[in-house]
């Protein structure tokens, strides 16, 4: 008895649950804070943007060298080694040039004490003296690779959360592509300019040593100037290597200037604003160039050092581009440029659609099933229709509680669902009517139903269930939905089909004595009276003081 009240409050305890999780989706007016959200839909049922982005992981990695090229000349001009460092042709190596000789030892002992994620080479003699080749470590690069598609990531997160998508979903696929689904998005062209902006801000150096037209000098390059710029409106010559980044920016926000236009106002970190100050200083009354995704924006002249880690950017910006502009400056520069490998757009109608044809054909499946099992059960029959209710709604409740997203996909993994609810009871009641046929009294044919078939049922949905994990391992986007909605089908109905249907059954059964349900078929030649089966001694189980027979206990 003790065992069939715990049972009895597992089952009730997880109806109620379903029931709350459910109330959400009924009515907005049962939404609470302590209550789960509502089910989310996917982008093929909601309608958005699907996008597949490459990331320049080569150029993000020759961008990290040079910067460190900057930190390595600058603590040996402070060890007293004079060098001058150049990017080597492939983007992966530098070449160090000191102006003394014995500055080569020098140098590769201070790379060895300080820098050792670098490989240092040989000295190789050239035209203006002996180089050092240096460049990242295989296993540090590589370990730089997967930093910079995590940190990517990270920033594309931010900056759709900024944007104010809701349930975006965003994942890594392969080594350099992202995959983001934006459920609700109207305004394409403005989230593929806020995603896909690289947002690298730089700062650089003005030179005036070569005209349009002429030769380009070593380490320069030209840049055009944005459009609505005050940098002039022509091309710049500018240091190729940045002095100063905007990996340090720890605030960005929309502001006006002082002729009252829209600009962005930046704050650095400690750090940033430390190197900002050395900068300013080093440039004073020399032009400096602010470049933002390789255009100029502005190129003022320096008249004092700068203190503070405080900075503005001015352009030809309206209210909404300052404002996007300081969501993706406030969220991170992505470390790797990255641009649009596929893009496609779901209507809201087609999604309606979908969940139209997704409802019809789970109900039409669910009643197919139900009357199927109504004419071949009977009463039993009615119980596994009830069990089938309760199967989908906990799948359901399992969605909304664990914050699953329900996708076209997923819709099929609730018909399959239905499937495989109802199969386990018709292994159940078959056997149960197998040992029915072998004479066992009623209690004993349902114990042995349910034990006998229970090993069957848990193989094949243990087996489903590690074919749904590996789907969701390896498969994305709607593949993840159909895995996700199908594991916990598969859960749902273990446990409707074994555990809360054998309650109802014991129950009946206790209540009910040896009131079969329908599913003892009718046998040719015996008798139906249990009590005339009792008195003929024959039949294994209805032989008084047989150890194989319990008679059910009724309630007085």
């Amino acid at each position: 008895m003790r065992a069939l009240r715990w049972r009895i409050c597992v089952t009730v305890l997880a109806a109620l649950i379903c029931a709350v999780c459910l109330s959400v989706n009924i009515s907005p007016r049962f939404a609470e804070p302590w209550l789960p959200d509502p089910i989310r839909l996917g982008l093929d049922l909601r309608g958005g943007v699907h996008l597949t982005l490459g990331a320049d992981i080569d150029q993000a990695v020759s961008q990290s060298l040079s910067l460190l090229g900057q930190d390595i000349r600058s603590s040996a001009n402070d060890a007293g080694i004079r060098t001058r460092h150049l990017r080597h042709a492939d983007g992966r190596t530098l070449e160090f040039v000191p102006l003394k000789h014995e500055g080569i030892e020098q140098l590769s002992n201070l790379l060895r004490d300080r820098f050792g994620q670098m490989a240092v080479g040989s000295a190789i003699s050239s035209g203006s003296g002996e180089k050092l080749l240096v460049s990242f470590r295989p296993e540090w690069e590589k370990q730089l690779r997967e930093r910079i598609m995590d940190q990517t990531v990270r920033t594309l997160r931010g900056r759709i959360d900024a944007f104010g998508v809701a349930e975006p979903d965003i994942r890594r696929q392969g080594d350099d592509q992202i995959q983001i689904q934006l459920p609700g998005v109207t305004d394409t062209a403005r989230a593929l300019q806020l995603i896909g902006r690289t947002a690298q801000l730089t700062f650089h150096r003005v030179r005036h040593d070569a005209a349009p037209g002429s030769p380009t000098p070593p380490g320069a390059a030209w840049y055009p100037a944005a459009q609505g710029s005050r940098s002039g409106g022509s091309d710049l010559l500018l240091d190729r290597t940045p002095l100063l980044s905007g990996q340090d920016i720890v605030d960005a926000r929309p502001a006006f200037d002082e002729r009252n236009q829209p600009c962005v106002s930046i704050q650095f970190s400690a750090r940033g604003a430390r190197q900002f100050e050395r900068v300013t200083e080093e440039l004073l009354h020399e032009q400096f160039a602010i470049v933002l995704d390789g255009e100029v924006q502005s190129a003022p002249v320096i008249q004092q050092k700068i203190s503070g880690g405080k900075a503005s950017i001015t352009g030809s910006f309206t209210t909404e581009e300052a404002q996007d502009l300081a969501v993706v400056l406030r969220s991170g520069s992505l470390p790797a440029k990255v641009s649009v490998l596929e893009e496609r757009s779901v209507g809201p109608s087609l999604g309606e659609d979908s969940i139209r044809a997704g409802l019809t054909a789970g109900a039409v499946g669910a009643l197919g099933v139900m009357l199927v099992m109504q004419v071949c059960y009977g009463l039993a029959g009615l119980l596994a229709n009830a069990m089938l209710v309760f199967t989908v709604s906990l799948l359901f409740a399992g969605l909304g509680l664990f914050g699953a997203t329900l996708t076209l996909p997923g819709i099929a993994g609730v018909v399959l669902t239905i499937g495989m609810s109802v199969d386990a009871n018709v292994l159940i009641f078959e056997r149960v009517r197998e040992e029915t046929r072998k004479g066992l009294s009623p209690a004993n044919a349902v114990d042995a139903g349910f034990r006998e078939a229970q090993s069957s049922i848990l193989d094949s949905n243990l087996t489903t269930l590690l074919t749904a994990a590996v789907l969701y391992q390896f498969g994305t986007g709607p593949v993840r939905g159909f895995a996700v909605t199908l594991a916990l089908g598969i859960l749902a109905s273990m446990f409707t089909a074994v555990f809360a249907s054998r309650l109802i059954f014991d129950l009946w059964v206790r209540w009910n004595g040896a009131v079969n349900c329908g599913l003892v078929p009718p046998i040719a030649g015996a008798s139906h009276n249990p009590v005339a089966r009792v008195s003929s001694g024959k039949e294994r189980g209805f032989v008084s003081g047989d150890p194989g027979f319990s008679p059910p206990d009724r309630p007085r």
